[in-house]
């Protein structure tokens, strides 16, 4: 479990629930945070990619947020998804994470306009960290540049920890490059680094790691949650080949719809097939496929 007063280990990206009208389903999300934490994941990381956020309204944001630490989950094993394009907006969620007592806020880089330089990077956390001011205020960078087009350099995540290093505290790496994670957690010594597949934790401790970020976790936490703690073990290496091969069957369909309609089976629930627009969900014959391919290797060790 969380050996620091910052999240580490097992993090799950969670899937958000949906409402036929496409708006959160929060007390459906509350409960499966729940049972994300009680079975296996060390933290939850809220409102990201698969979490469908960018789908959602800055108040719809705000509504989810104040619904976890509503619902009396934990919020100090918690990060949230603050990053938006309108600075202002960044800022507001940012804030209001440190306020809520999540334990930090996931801010993605600028995205739309291509090219943005290093400086432009490093200003515009320079005033989120300046108007969020909050002493409770931790900041970890997201980096997925094959979604935003405006990934987050070395150099600049090494300035950026040099001018703040009470705030910005880490960085998940969905890049799926574990040489780039490796080089942020050596140049930075106390930076939290997450990759964002749970194949890493098998070695996360001699990388540098501070555990994993992964959508695929909201279905091999069990087995993430060995991988992590019995690194170096027999067992460990088990359970890192059983949630690669859980995730690889995953990531055959688009990544959100898949990770629904896994947890449609597994919960016995249509409803969480159901994905934010423009996305589609699965079709039934994928879903069938999926489910039986998951259950089949769910079967054996």
């Amino acid at each position: 479990m969380t050996t620091t007063n910052r999240p580490r280990g097992v993090i799950a990206a969670t899937a958000t629930p949906l409402n036929p009208d496409f708006t959160p389903d929060l007390p459906r999300l509350a409960t499966h945070c729940r049972t994300l934490l009680d079975n296996g994941c060390d933290a939850i990381n809220l409102l990201g990619t698969t979490g469908e956020a960018t789908a959602f309204s800055t108040a719809q944001r705000l509504a989810v947020m104040r619904s976890i630490g509503e619902a009396g989950l934990p919020l100090d094993r918690f990060m949230v998804g603050t990053g938006v394009c309108a600075l202002e907006d960044t800022v507001k969620l940012t804030r209001a994470a440190a306020e809520l007592g999540f334990a930090g806020a996931l801010v993605l880089p600028p995205f739309f306009y291509p090219d943005v330089p290093a400086d432009g990077l490093i200003a515009h956390i320079d005033e989120i960290v300046r108007r969020a001011a909050h002493p409770k205020l931790a900041i970890y960078l997201y980096h997925i540049p094959q979604n935003t087009g405006v990934p987050w350099p070395l150099e600049v995540v090494s300035e950026l920890r040099r001018k703040h290093p009470t705030v910005l505290v880490g960085l998940k790496d969905s890049a799926g490059d574990l040489a780039y994670s490796r080089a942020v957690a050596k140049e930075i010594p106390g930076f939290d680094v997450f990759p964002s597949s749970e194949v890493a934790l098998g070695n996360a401790n001699a990388d540098g790691f501070a555990g994993c970020i992964s959508a695929t976790t909201n279905l091999t936490a069990a087995c993430a949650q060995t991988a992590w703690s019995a690194q170096g073990s027999e067992a460990g290496a088990a359970a890192v080949r059983k949630a690669g091969e859980l995730r690889a069957l995953i990531a055959r369909y688009p990544l959100v719809a898949s990770v629904k309609s896994a947890l449609a089976a597994t919960h016995h629930d249509d409803t969480w097939s159901r994905v934010a627009l423009p996305l589609r969900p699965l079709s039934a014959a994928q879903s069938t496929a999926l489910a039986e391919a998951l259950a089949e290797r769910n079967s054996r060790p």
